[in-house]
């Protein structure tokens, strides 16, 4: 696996399925103040509540967390940083800037989309849907002690929508404008049909300081850090190597129900390594406490290091029930040599899963076959009557296989030359009228069908050698170009690729960011995560009708018709997945009885333990 999960951000198109016409949550009148809110309008917590349910609320506060960079957000990057402005297009931003900033509201991690008043102590909504008034705590601050306001509030989501990273922008297209009533009330409008779920990212995005950006501009990358105010402010740091987030001892916000059990630790600080096998000597020699092991061979032959051995580390497999994804090379289809969907197929016969999996990953990981993978999203079997209907509108407009069994990757015989499905990928290539000449693999333009791996780490070049073996016995000539991250960003960012790993997943409630990966709109966006390219017209009215989805079971249905669709158009070779965390840590850290359900919980809920550091 590549990363531990890309944190997603959500998008809707203005023009929705006529037939799918927009159906909110019944709203009370306007007037009436809400503690929360959620996609279909339920709350687990009262008004009361005190603290989440799976937080220690007495977690005592300092000491030090260290883990090296496992995730990235919008411009951010594994493997190097040159920017404190995480929420732009440009520069390489570093990870945990959304510590540094408040929002409107915060997520409850044991429930699927509720979030609950942070700036904001409450918010009321009109019985359209449209109209949405946060009431600002009067203790919200930034952290030079201004007053953080409705004013600063319209300043972010105008400046996020107009110059926020495209992610974020694309999302936005249904916020059609917010206003300061007075300095504690903000009016945010949305458009009419528009998504389920906008309020909630409108209600999760950073809160900027107006007065700051009147003499800075907003999109620029700096190493300057920016006047927050949430619960940590940047530290110390080292472009490029790490960086430290300082936690505000006085923070306003920090005896908030949301708030406590949380933001335990007085520094937090994140590692930037250029090598896997490198960063994973750091972690043995103490340079950071805590690691999640992406490397199947690492976790199966490494961890057997001296501080495993008299249990000053610990290590252990936590359970990941939120949706996996899809992880897998991705083709662009805007290449000539993807468009043709058998020619994508057979690509996806040649790559031997069995093989790779046991001689490379010890036998680790389940094969991905779905978008929505380890998740009730995922369509399995025949469409039920459910599905059946909503696919019957699209009747000569999608493959007919979508409605029958969905397509899975071939299972191969684990030899890691498979002839049976080389035959197979052979006959599709042929179908296609790419025929093979002097042994190479012709395009129908008298061109060889030739492409290029763009990686970023060494770690999988092994999986593609493999790969590309069986490619050549098809008359293919593939071959794998390794770039510097900073080169890797901009590359994927404006689409200059044959072929790249990636891996996305999405919430139990997927809605906009939806668009941001599968929608014409984004096929066309530089910056998007739309790898592959996909446009087309009935993923277009799918999303939209996702969107809509009035209730959590149609939301289902609608996910696993588009999952069906999405896969019968073969534009990516799935890779594999572990519905688990592999986590490993120096023996200093306290932690609750339970982590939260959508959520890893670390380090939100962990805390330093004197005690047990002590020892160490």
């Amino acid at each position: 696996m590549i990363s531990r999960r890309t944190i997603l951000t959500l998008t809707l198109s203005a023009g929705a399925v006529a037939a799918a016409r927009l159906r909110l949550p019944a709203f009370a009148d306007e007037f009436v103040e809400h503690h929360g809110m959620s996609a279909f309008g339920d709350l687990a917590l009262p008004p009361d509540f005190r603290q989440f349910p799976y937080v220690n609320p007495d977690a005592p506060k300092g000491g030090k967390y260290s883990e090296v960079v496992s995730s990235r957000t919008y411009n951010g990057s594994f493997y190097t940083f040159n920017s404190l402005n995480s929420f732009i297009l440009k520069g390489d931003g570093a990870l945990g800037m959304d510590m540094t900033f408040a929002a409107l509201m915060t997520r409850n991690n044991d429930e699927p989309d509720a979030m609950y008043g942070l700036a904001a102590r409450a918010v009321t909504i009109s019985g359209d849907g449209l109209t949405y008034r946060f009431l600002l705590r009067p203790e919200a601050a930034f952290h030079d002690g201004t007053a953080l306001t409705a004013h600063d509030v319209v300043f972010s989501l105008t400046a996020l929508k107009e110059k926020g990273h495209p992610i974020i922008s694309q999302s936005m297209r249904d916020f059609a404008g917010a206003e300061a009533e007075d300095d504690r009330t903000v009016v945010v409008r949305f458009a009419p049909k528009r998504a389920r779920d906008v309020p909630l990212l409108v209600a999760g995005l950073p809160i900027f300081s107006r007065a700051y950006y009147e003499k800075k501009p907003f999109d620029q990358s700096t190493l300057e850090a920016p006047l927050g105010s949430g619960p940590y402010k940047v530290g110390r740091f080292e472009a490029g190597r790490f960086i430290e987030f300082d936690r505000v001892k006085d923070w306003w916000g920090a005896g908030l129900p949301v708030s406590r059990g949380t933001n335990n630790f007085d520094v937090i600080r994140y590692e930037y390594y250029r090598d896997r096998d490198v960063a994973f000597q750091g972690f043995t020699a103490h340079n950071y406490q805590f690691r999640e092991e992406f490397t199947a061979r690492t976790w199966a032959t490494a961890y057997d290091f001296p501080a495993i051995k008299d249990g000053r580390v610990k290590r252990k497999t936590i359970p990941d029930d939120t949706p996996s994804g899809a992880q897998g090379w991705f083709m662009n289809t805007r290449r000539a040599q993807f468009k043709d969907r058998r020619v994508r197929e057979a690509l996806i016969d040649a790559f031997d899963f069995e093989w790779t999996n046991k001689s490379l990953m010890y036998g680790a990981y389940l094969r991905t076959q779905s978008v929505f993978e380890n998740s009730p999203m995922k369509a399995k079997g025949k469409p039920g009557p459910d599905e059946l209907a909503l696919l019957d509108r699209f009747k000569g407009q999608v493959a007919d296989e979508v409605f029958g069994e969905p397509y899975v990757p071939p299972v191969t015989d684990g030899s890691g030359f498979d002839r049976k499905w080389l035959r197979a990928g052979s006959r599709l290539l042929d179908e296609a009228g790419y025929p093979v000449k002097g042994g190479k693999r012709m395009m129908p333009d008298g061109k060889p069908l030739a492409f290029e791996f763009l990686l970023e780490e060494a770690v999988f070049e092994p999986h593609h050698l493999i790969y590309i073996r069986n490619l050549k016995v098809l008359g293919i000539d593939a071959t794998v170009r390794l770039v510097d991250p900073v080169q890797y960003r901009a590359r994927v960012d404006d689409f200059d690729f044959d072929i790249t790993v990636d891996r996305f997943s999405f919430s139990s409630t997927p809605g906009d960011s939806l668009r941001t990966y599968f929608s014409s709109q984004a096929a066309a966006t530089k910056g998007s995560h739309n790898l592959a390219g996909i446009a087309d017209p009935v993923v277009d009215r799918l999303i939209d009708i996702i969107i809509a989805a009035e209730t959590r079971p149609e939301l289902t249905t609608a996910c696993r018709v588009l999952d069906r669709v999405i896969r019968a158009g073969r534009y990516w070779i799935p890779h594999w997945y572990l519905p688990a965390h592999r986590i490993a840590y120096w023996d200093v850290f306290g932690f609750p009885e339970r982590q939260p359900h959508y959520a890893r919980g670390i380090p939100d809920t962990w805390w330093w333990d004197a005690a047990k550091a002590a020892k160490i």
